[in-house]
């Protein structure tokens, strides 16, 4: 399915109000409610559309702690990545995990209860031996800009 802008303007009306009505929908991005609704199905059904879900304000939460992570591995045979990703899965804390290039394998971004917490998880997954060689952890002491919104427009040039 190739997006136009129509599209590309109901994915980004979604990712800012996912609890927007079809009706409230369709008058933003200038369509009536029958083919919005028909478009919406579509972006869903092909992919576009991966869930739904509440952001939570972790500030009202209380003590929450955000850690990235970067993980080096002693090998990098495909059954290394399979069994260190399998392991950093498993592990609720992990929300983000991305493998990249550069001086290490992969970033991850961990949100535990607190320090002490992130470092029962890290000696768990040391002792799993899966394959982690060195990590270095940098703790979030604030996030002043965090988006949850792709720049969609621009991404398509629109």
């Amino acid at each position: 399915m190739k997006l136009d802008r129509i599209d590309i303007n109901i994915l980004s009306e979604l990712q800012k109000n996912g609890r927007i009505t079809n009706v409230e929908l369709a008058t933003l991005v200038n369509l009536s409610p029958s083919p919005c609704l028909i478009r919406v199905k579509k972006l869903q059904s092909s992919g576009y559309i991966d869930g739904y879900a509440a952001r939570i304000n972790t500030d009202r939460l209380g003590q929450v702690c955000t850690i990235f992570t970067e993980f080096t591995l002693k090998n990098h045979r495909q059954v290394d990545f399979s069994r260190f990703l399998a392991a950093i899965e498993r592990e609720e804390a992990t929300m983000e995990c991305n493998l990249i290039s550069g001086g290490y394998d992969y970033l991850v971004k961990f949100v535990t209860g607190s320090i002490v917490e992130y470092q029962a998880m890290m000696e768990r997954l040391i002792d799993l031996d899966i394959g982690i060689d060195k990590y270095f952890s940098f703790v979030v002491l604030k996030t002043p800009i965090a988006r949850t919104t792709l720049p969609l427009k621009s991404l398509f040039q629109l």
